[in-house]
């Protein structure tokens, strides 16, 4: 008997090579492995001759500047005229719930794709193809190309290296597989520059970025022995160096690499379209909370779901009201319960 993942696969291809029109679509705040799967996924439906387009909802722009010379033609920030004849695809998209726009695109028996590796995965598509040992969903996607017999572009190959090298942490975290170096090693051979890559993800930093960077790490706070280690930014930290809410990205990684550390946090108002702080319906400050696991014993996507996020085993996130003292209540208690002292 095939198992789920098998029977999923290959349902996935079936409404792949049936359906003639797409709405290809993946989680708010899109990272590297997002917007990678989705470009990916945009072409590749273009080169078999499908009518497709990508949705991205209009808060998220600007989109994060290292991913922004990825192809974004077919781009749209609304419903098309025509949505009830086309198929969703939801990419990298744990639920649905991690992208709230996209409930203006969904309908009564609408087709829904559901392409993804978290493990908590709520398998909401009509037909869903969910592997958690995957370590990106670019990886996914790449072996859904192959099996749809699509030779592979330059272009495509650099998205699906984009989600590649992000979602691995450039082949460091655990999630690293043999099967990820060979998937590298195909799109290299597909035409991707793999120094002019890393130099468009990782160089090229504005400067407001790093004057970020040195307003979170003179915010660090360590507790319990050091095993959570701890660090906010505020509105008031953006604006004051006037940088963008993508910029927090990779300052997590100082966090968790410190000594002692068995789970890192980094805390972070959301703000609005005026750049002030986000607000829930009680006038409390929304914080955006990013987790990373540094002991193998701790999984972050049960410490995430527990306040409506969710994620991978050693990362993960989530969105909350709750005021500094009693956010690190709950971060600590949580803790505690996966690593009794």
């Amino acid at each position: 008997m095939p198992s789920a993942l098998q029977t999923g696969r290959e349902a996935v291809l079936d409404a792949l090579r049936e359906a003639s029109k797409f709405i290809v679509v993946t989680h708010e705040h899109p990272d590297g492995d997002a917007l990678g799967s989705l470009v990916a996924t945009q072409l590749i439906l273009t080169a078999l001759g499908k009518d497709s387009v990508m949705f991205v909802a209009e808060p998220e722009f600007p989109l994060p500047y290292e991913y922004r010379f990825l192809p974004l033609d077919g781009l749209v920030s609304g419903a098309p005229a025509d949505l009830h004849a086309r198929t969703l695809v939801f990419l990298d998209c744990g639920n649905v719930d991690r992208n709230p726009a996209a409930e203006a695109l969904r309908y009564d028996g609408a087709p829904t794709l559901n392409i993804d590796h978290h493990h908590d995965n709520t398998r909401f598509g009509t037909a869903n193809f969910v592997d958690a040992v995957a370590s990106c969903t670019a990886e996914i996607v790449w072996d859904l190309a192959s099996s749809l017999d699509v030779l592979l572009t330059r272009e495509m190959a650099e998205a699906l290296y984009v989600g590649l090298i992000t979602d691995t942490g450039r082949f460091m975290y655990a999630s690293t597989s043999a099967r990820a170096h060979l998937m590298a090693a195909e799109l290299i051979e597909a035409g991707v520059d793999v120094h002019a890559v890393y130099q468009r993800v990782y160089e090229g930093v504005p400067f407001a970025k790093i004057e970020l960077l040195a307003r979170g790490l003179a915010r660090v706070e360590r507790f319990d022995d050091g095993r959570l280690t701890v660090a906010q930014l505020s509105a008031e930290d953006f604006s004051a160096v006037d940088a963008e809410e993508s910029y927090t990205e990779g300052v997590i990684d100082h966090l968790r690499a410190v000594r002692g550390t068995a789970m890192a946090a980094l805390v972070r108002d959301r703000l609005n379209d005026e750049g002030d702080p986000a607000e829930a319906g009680d006038g409390a400050r929304l914080r955006k909370v990013s987790l990373r696991a540094s002991d193998n014993r701790v999984d972050v996507s049960a410490i995430a779901r527990a306040e409506g996020g969710g994620g991978h085993h050693a990362a993960a996130g989530f969105t909350t009201s709750l005021e500094w003292p009693e956010l690190i209540e709950f971060l600590r208690r949580e803790l505690a319960l996966q690593l009794p002292a």
